[in-house]
């Protein structure tokens, strides 16, 4: 029987995680805190209809309600207005987090064109890792017959751990293939 990410996770590599990094308790390890699926409309953001294809793309991907994003500031610029929809997210934590981590890793980072490992650079100080996708359609739930119109999109993984090491152990132990 094949266990899922999240068991594998609890019995195998919060132990694991627990040896290598030296903890006493197991509270202690570092976690996968949540991860946020991001897409920015950009130039597209006065097209209402392609808010609602981006909004059920990803309520296909993550099987949850995205919430839009409305800008905080008005930018002349970027031809942007204070409370202007310029973005949608998704906020996954639990079970559907698990799914989600357990699909990227299986599925679709196997069908990302040229795909030959994640860059140890998407780490931030505190340990949480972004990857960027050019296209929906590395996903195996959007077909490239129905995007219409492709969009990249960002997936944030947020951690508890303390520093960067922590968290690039800690999704390598998960199975995120960086490059070495």
């Amino acid at each position: 029987m094949s266990q899922n990410l999240q068991q594998k996770f609890n019995q195998e590599i919060v132990p694991a995680l627990k040896v290598k990094l030296g903890y006493k308790n197991l509270m202690q390890v570092p976690r996968v805190k949540k991860v946020v699926i991001n897409v920015g409309t950009g130039k597209f953001g006065r097209e209402p209809q392609f808010l609602e294809m981006v909004e059920k793309n990803l309520a296909k991907i993550t099987g949850q309600k995205p919430v839009r994003t409305k800008s905080k500031k008005s930018i002349s610029n970027f031809k942007v207005r204070e409370g202007m929809e310029i973005g949608v997210m998704v906020t996954l934590r639990g079970k559907r987090m698990f799914h989600f981590l357990e699909k990227l890793l299986k599925v679709t980072f196997p069908r990302v064109r040229d795909f030959r490992g994640l860059s140890g650079n998407g780490f931030d100080k505190q340990g949480n890792y972004a990857i960027g996708f050019k296209e929906q359609v590395a996903f195996p739930e959007i077909t490239a017959v129905e995007a219409d119109k492709l969009h990249g999109l960002q997936v944030v993984v947020q951690t508890s751990a303390r520093n960067q090491a922590e968290g690039k152990e800690l999704l390598t132990q998960l199975g995120f293939p960086f490059v070495k």
